[in-house]
């Protein structure tokens, strides 16, 4: 397939793959979620946000917390 720009192409990436919207993306992200330097309150509410999208529950968030 030809694209005659690099938003053509980005666009039907996006619709293929699904974007943000994909679950593998959005796991991986909280994978990558840590603390770093920051206090625990604000490590914690982007745990929070990041953990809404993935969809994992229970033992699975407690496992990617630790």
């Amino acid at each position: 397939m030809e694209y005659v720009t690099i938003g053509e192409f980005l666009a039907n990436l996006k619709k293929e793959f699904g974007g943000e919207d994909n679950k593998i993306i959005k796991v991986a992200k909280l994978k990558k979620v840590e603390q770093g330097n920051r206090m625990m309150k604000e490590f914690m509410q982007e745990f929070k946000k990041v953990a809404k999208e993935s969809a994992y529950e229970r033992r699975l968030l407690i496992k990617e917390f630790k």
